[in-house]
């Protein structure tokens, strides 16, 4: 049990993020689950949680987010899962710059934005758990997910520096690096896709046709290592509540292949395996 704990996590519209949320409730914990949209807002509220509106992209949601917390707690907060991002998939060269601003934003600069209005509140207590749900796409790179694995390659470096930093100020650091999770994680990437790739303009028209179009809409009719959202929050449990929390977790069977993999091979033959795969 958590002793009645604290804790916000972002992106609990579906997926990861819901799951999370109720299992935590049911273990004791104090959850604000917060939500990008005010109607997903209203479906969290409805099953009994304080689900603020916290949008990684609007950074004013933060500050009146958090005061719905810190009204309910007394000033404190015991952790956070940062959850919650998409992809935009497509070549590098078919992302705009405005594209991957706003991915930026979205997966990475709004979760440090959030995090520095937190750490008073958890140095004042002094201790905090920060929990960070990244992805194997943030240990290695893979073709037409560049704007993705940029973002959460950003947040590993991040991490590893912040857990340095707050080691003296009892507040712990930890990644969780998932691969694949059945989630509404495609469906987002389309609409990402379809709001910013001209992909009829771009020089490689055809082999979207021949190619990459299916990939995006069709999927691999299924993935044999996919795991359910509950296995991402296993890992989080252990990580809000283990005296000594992992700095990372890998989830699913490719995560901890690719990890190995990254470790023992050169530049050029994970690249290969990685081609190939």
């Amino acid at each position: 049990m958590s002793g009645g704990k604290s804790i916000l996590i972002t992106g609990c519209s579906s997926g990861i993020g819901r799951d999370a949320a109720h299992r935590l409730r049911d273990l004791g914990w104090q959850v604000f689950a917060s939500c990008r949209r005010d109607e997903d807002c209203a479906r969290r509220e409805a099953e009994g949680f304080v689900s603020p509106r916290l949008d990684y992209e609007e950074p004013a949601t933060f500050s009146s987010a958090l005061a719905r917390v810190f009204e309910a707690t007394g000033g404190t907060i015991d952790a956070v899962f940062h959850n919650g991002a998409y992809a935009i998939p497509a070549p590098l060269e078919d992302v705009p710059a405005e594209a991957m601003e706003a991915i930026f934003r979205a997966n990475f600069l709004g979760w440090h934005g959030l995090t520095r209005e937190i750490l008073p509140a958890m140095r004042a207590a002094g201790h905090g758990r920060i929990v960070l749900n990244s992805s194997v796409l943030g240990l290695v790179g893979m073709k037409y997910r560049g704007a993705y694995c940029a973002t959460k390659f950003a947040l590993e470096g991040w991490a590893d520096v912040l857990r340095l930093e707050m080691a003296p100020e009892n507040i712990h650091v930890s990644l969780i690096e998932p691969g694949p999770i059945r989630t509404e994680f495609r469906q987002n990437a389309i609409r990402q896709f379809e709001r910013w790739v001209d992909w009829k303009a771009s020089p490689r028209a055809d082999q979207y046709r021949a190619e990459l179009l299916d990939q995006l809409y069709q999927g691999s009719g299924g993935n044999r290592f996919e795991l359910p959202a509950s296995a991402v929050t296993e890992k989080l449990v252990h990580a809000l509540t283990a005296p000594r929390p992992r700095p990372r977790y890998y989830v699913t069977k490719p995560t901890h292949i690719i990890g190995a993999l990254r470790r023992a091979l050169p530049t050029r033959a994970l690249d290969w395996v990685v081609d190939k795969g």
